[in-house]
């Protein structure tokens, strides 16, 4: 009897109404690169068990690494029940799954592989970001292989093998009147679509266009935001307005825009958790239900959010299959308490191609990275950030100087009605602790920027 059927087992030798038990089995390998040199590698095997208990509709939770302990674990979990508050919306856990294969979630190649073949990737990365300009590379790799497990007293019982890839480079430079950094990235689920010479070169490319960067006159600007950038946006920014909790609480700066135009005509957004190689694409949530792909923009028109169960069970709603237990630095974790969550925010891809965007450009900064950037009304939409990464000057249709840091302090809501292109070029984009997306470039017009 596996150690998920013995806490079913217990739990219904107590009568308690329903339990939940998830299992994640993960084997995460770490490279760690400083000073232009692999400093370190890192290999961590996890085992760990999450239990959510529904008595008298009072939810208790506990989680454990310990298999043995699993049974004390309910027990301590249970002796909780009494002093909780009964949530009277919980219409109780899901009975059935329907599941589907999707192509490129799991490979063999990434479970199985060796030290040694990690560290010639990561040699690579190194190597492709090298010039006589760059003074210090740093970075990660890292490898995940899962084996994810959930079973509940409804009947309920799914397993999942999943494998993630995902490295960074950042390349600095002192070679000009102030350092200047490059940032090149890459994510994946499968080895066959992970390029480590990429991510060098990406790296050395942005920090060697970065050198001697001329200050950028606070005003108003064409803004163009590179897909790492979006990626960032997408994480911090948008994702939470689309959140039925944060939706139906009227914390949503779209809360009363339901079903009206909030960005123009060509701008799909959309949670696909079926896209192939996507860092969050599964076929059915940590909670077991069925996932499918969600407009939440579709030409322009506000059509969705996304939830778990207990979230929409408070609103009498019926769950999207967003139920996330995000792990580090990918995958899943035993939290025994969901979060809802995208797991691939997508947006469409468009008709210009990077160097269209910027040839229709007479005034504006090329945006490669953002950081700090967080909301700082999220009921209005106002955001901020700085661009300090891959800045470039365009002047009537071309590239010229690099750029200077900036601070932008902008609104979503506006910044979605005036974009005017949308690039070719999806990348999929995952920061550290952040949601993984799939995002081109995108051009945005009247955008105010300050000197720093």
């Amino acid at each position: 009897m596996s150690a998920l059927e013995k806490a079913l087992q217990h739990s219904n030798k107590k009568k308690i109404d329903e339990c939940e038990i998830v299992s994640v089995k993960k084997n995460t390998t770490t490279i760690r690169i400083t000073d232009s040199e692999i400093a370190e590698i890192k290999q961590n095997f996890d085992e760990s068990f999450g239990i959510r208990l529904i008595h008298e509709k009072k939810i208790a939770s506990i989680q454990t690494t310990k298999k043995e302990k699993i049974e004390d674990s309910i027990d301590s979990a249970f002796s909780s029940i009494p002093n909780l508050k009964p949530r009277e919306f919980w219409k109780g856990l899901p009975s059935s799954v329907s599941s589907r294969n999707l192509d490129g979630t799991f490979d063999e190649k990434l479970d199985k592989i060796s030290g040694s073949k990690m560290m010639d990737i990561a040699q690579s990365m190194i190597n492709s970001a090298s010039y006589n300009k760059i003074t210090t590379i740093t970075g990660s790799l890292n490898i995940v292989s899962e084996f994810f497990e959930i079973k509940n007293s409804n009947g309920l019982s799914f397993n999942d093998r999943a494998t993630y890839i995902s490295g960074i480079i950042n390349a600095e430079s002192e070679e000009g009147i102030i350092p200047v950094s490059g940032i090149g990235h890459s994510s994946g689920r499968t080895l066959r679509s992970f390029s480590a010479q990429q991510i060098g070169s990406d790296a050395r490319e942005m920090c060697i266009n970065s050198i001697n960067p001329k200050k950028i006159d606070s005003g108003s600007y064409s803004i163009i935001f590179e897909p790492y950038s979006v990626g960032e946006l997408l994480a911090f920014v948008v994702a939470s307005n689309f959140n039925f909790k944060t939706f139906s609480e009227k914390k949503s700066c779209f809360s009363n825009k339901f079903e009206d135009e909030i960005a123009l005509d060509e701008f799909n957004l959309t949670d696909d958790p079926h896209i192939p190689e996507g860092i969050g694409t599964k076929s059915v949530d940590d909670e077991g239900i069925s996932t499918s792909k969600n407009r939440l923009i579709e030409n322009g028109i506000f059509k969705s959010t996304f939830s778990n169960i207990f979230d929409s069970f408070k609103e009498n709603k019926k769950s999207t299959g967003n139920a996330l237990r995000t792990g580090s630095p990918m995958g899943r974790s035993a939290e025994p308490i969901t979060i809802s969550a995208p797991h691939n925010l997508k947006i469409d891809s468009g008709k210009s191609s990077p160097e269209d965007m910027i040839r229709d450009t007479k005034h504006g900064i090329l945006v490669g990275r953002l950081w700090y950037t967080y909301a700082v009304n999220p009921i209005k939409g106002d955001f901020s950030c700085t661009a300090r990464s891959g800045i470039r000057i365009i002047e009537n249709g071309e590239l010229k100087n690099p750029g200077k840091s900036v601070r932008i302090i902008h609104n979503l809501p506006i910044m979605l009605k005036n974009i005017s292109e949308i690039g070719n070029n999806q990348k999929n984009v995952i920061q550290w602790a952040s949601l993984p997306s799939i995002a081109p470039s995108i051009k945005v017009e009247k955008i105010k920027v300050s000197s720093i």
